[in-house]
């Protein structure tokens, strides 16, 4: 998934408000952007941090700018757009790129389903169950090479796993999707002591049929698109 408009480096002043950050350009210039992650961004957002910026001219936005990367150590990104990872996997599966979820042609997004919810992708065939696939943008690394999630306490992902939990149960595939957006991670595993219950909600889903997905990102100033697939940690 390519950049609408050439990302420009800036460097990161702080980040409040869940949404906004201040950040300096590099002509000397301070400006508000709009960071497009409701996470706690463990890790990424340190003062003082090389930041890359998606500068537009829509008169509908009040903010100019906004936050699309963050350069972490060893030169290695991490993509902070929480909402662009379903554009990375639509393309992937668009493309026939993910192997696990081949055969289906029909695709459908933000599809209503269980109790006031909604699925990222419903993907149909005939002749072949449901694939309700929900994914999860993961940003979070704590020590060595391990990816994980969540990065603050999520009761709307526990939901997600029970509403899948329970599509698997009526026989249809459910799939839960987690897209590593940083390239300096080589495996996954559950943030438990950040949050207990979605573990435990993990476990269910997982005793219930749902199947885990893991995947990492190739991110640079030009595009985000999906990676390599990504093992699991023991136990998951």
């Amino acid at each position: 998934m390519r950049f609408q408009t050439p990302l420009v480096p800036a460097r990161l002043l702080r980040r409040y408000k869940r949404f906004l950050a201040d950040v300096e350009l590099q002509s000397g210039v301070v400006v508000v952007a709009h960071c497009p992650n409701p996470g706690s961004m463990m890790g990424l957002k340190d003062e003082g941090a090389r930041v890359w910026l998606e500068p537009n001219d829509d008169p509908k936005k009040k903010l100019k700018y906004g936050w699309r990367l963050v350069e972490v150590a060893g030169g290695h990104f991490a993509g902070i757009d929480a909402g662009s990872a379903n554009g990375v996997v639509a393309e992937a599966l668009q493309s026939g790129a993910v192997p696990e979820l081949a055969g289906y042609e029909g695709l459908r997004r933000e599809v209503k389903y269980g109790q006031n919810s909604r699925i990222d992708f419903l993907l149909s065939q005939p002749g072949l169950p449901d694939a309700y696939v929900e994914v999860k943008s993961v940003t979070l690394r704590r020590g060595g090479d391990l990816a994980e999630f969540p990065d603050s306490v999520t009761a709307r992902g526990a939901k997600h796993l029970a509403e899948l939990a329970a599509m698997a149960q009526a026989g249809q595939r459910a799939v839960m999707f987690y897209l590593i957006q940083r390239t300096d991670c080589a495996a996954f595993d559950l943030a438990g002591d950040i949050d207990p219950a979605y573990a435990a909600a993990f476990a269910k889903a997982r005793l219930a049929g749902v199947e885990v997905l893991c995947y990492a990102c190739r991110i640079d100033p030009l595009s985000v698109s999906l990676g390599r697939s990504v093992p699991l940690a023991p136990g998951l």
